[in-house]
C-alpha cells in the first residue's frame, strides 16, 4: 500500500436529501432493501440521517454520499462527502 493513502473505517451511505431547511445540516433518507427471513419477500426499510453540509451544496431531492464522523451535535453524526446527482441543473454545473 502506498504511504500517502489513508485507510478509513468510517461507514459510508448513499441516500436522498429529504430536507435542507436547517443551516449547514441536511436530512438524508437511506433505503435498505433485504429479503425477509421468513416470508422471502423483498422488504424496503428506510432510515433518516442528519448530516453536516458545510458549504450547503446539497438541495432537496439530490442523491448524496455521506460518511460517518465524530458527533457534531445531539443528532448529527454524519458529514456530506459528495453530491452524486442533483435535481437542480444550476447547482450541478
Amino acid at each position: 500500500m502506498p504511504e500517502n493513502e489513508t485507510v478509513s473505517n468510517a461507514k459510508v451511505r448513499t441516500g436522498e436529501v429529504i430536507s435542507d431547511k436547517m443551516t449547514k445540516t441536511i436530512v438524508v433518507r437511506v433505503v435498505r432493501r433485504f429479503r425477509h427471513p421468513v416470508f422471502k419477500k423483498v422488504v424496503s426499510e428506510s432510515k433518516k440521517y442528519y448530516a453536516h453540509d458545510e458549504k450547503e451544496l446539497a438541495g432537496m431531492g439530490d442523491t448524496v454520499l455521506i460518511q460517518e464522523s465524530r458527533p457534531l451535535s445531539r443528532t448529527k453524526r454524519w458529514t456530506l462527502v459528495q453530491v452524486i446527482s442533483s435535481t437542480n441543473p444550476v447547482a450541478a454545473a
